[in-house]
């Protein structure tokens, strides 16, 4: 483990993404192309080879997951009936969510749901959010925190869908999309890049108005994927500020992985 090139009792696992140096939380900050030192971001003309524009290298899990939901998409619409909206084909009544369904034992769909979409607006949306997120944040915490939190705020998102909508087909990437959202503000606040932390929370504001608006949308499976999201981010913020010790990364994905689990068996007991 190397230790930050400006603060040398602290261990990091994170170097910046343009002169290779090791930083810790707190000299991180997020550009589009990765994190960099405080000189490294302040110097926008000095940017070294290989480094001049984002690669799937950066943000491997968003990329992955990315085409994984489009991959769904493609077969959603080879399952429907014509065109590109296949909300009502057979891909989405066989593994959308569906709160009768789940008592029945189709456990699958808390997670299945969330590779699925309604319209060609709907995954593109999504996907534009997780490609604008993803690329901040998953360098920022590191691959396996990132997909960790993904599928906690997707489960979550189906918790929550499930509480408020049980008898309503819901599918989307929105609950784990939004869990995202809340991650990034909560860790850029947290490591004082405020610009981004102020942009984040804007945009957020916006798509929370947009989910209390209009009545198709899921507001239990936007409001569970977010507070999985920030639950998340506290989780990571604790270990950034020691308190789960110096290999705080098991620690953290744990506590990850319990969000998730307890999500799902929630979501069980409530469908």
């Amino acid at each position: 483990m190397a230790t930050c090139y400006r603060h040398p009792d602290r261990e990091t696992g994170v170097s910046c993404s343009n002169c290779g140096r090791p930083i810790c939380p707190d000299c991180m900050t997020p550009t589009p192309v990765g994190m960099r030192c405080p000189e490294c971001a302040r110097d926008r003309t000095r940017v070294t080879r290989g480094a001049v524009a984002p690669t799937h290298y950066d943000a491997p899990a968003t990329y992955v997951l990315i085409a994984l939901n489009v991959a769904a998409y493609l077969v959603e619409i080879a399952g429907g009936s014509g065109g590109l909206s296949p909300s009502n084909g057979s891909v989405v009544f066989d593994f959308g969510l569906f709160g009768p369904f789940v008592a029945e034992g189709d456990w699958y769909r808390l997670l299945t749901a969330g590779f699925l979409h309604a319209s060609l607006l709907h995954i593109g949306f999504n996907m534009f959010a997780l490609y604008f997120l993803g690329r901040i944040l998953e360098p920022g915490i590191g691959t396996a925190r990132f997909v960790a939190l993904y599928f906690a705020s997707l489960f979550a998102g189906s918790l929550g869908a499930l509480l408020l909508d049980p008898n309503n087909l819901t599918i989307g990437a929105s609950g784990a999309v939004f869990g995202i959202f809340g991650a990034t503000f909560v860790i850029a606040r947290h490591r004082r890049v405020d610009n981004l932390a102020a942009s984040i929370g804007v945009i957020l504001l916006l798509n929370l108005a947009i989910t209390f608006t209009y009545r198709e949308i899921s507001v239990g499976g936007h409001m569970g994927g977010l507070a999985a999201g920030v639950l998340c981010a506290l989780v990571i913020v604790a270990g950034e500020r020691g308190m789960l010790g110096p290999r705080r990364l098991p620690l953290e994905l744990a506590a990850m992985v319990a969000i998730a689990v307890v999500s799902i068996a929630a979501a069980i007991a409530v469908a």
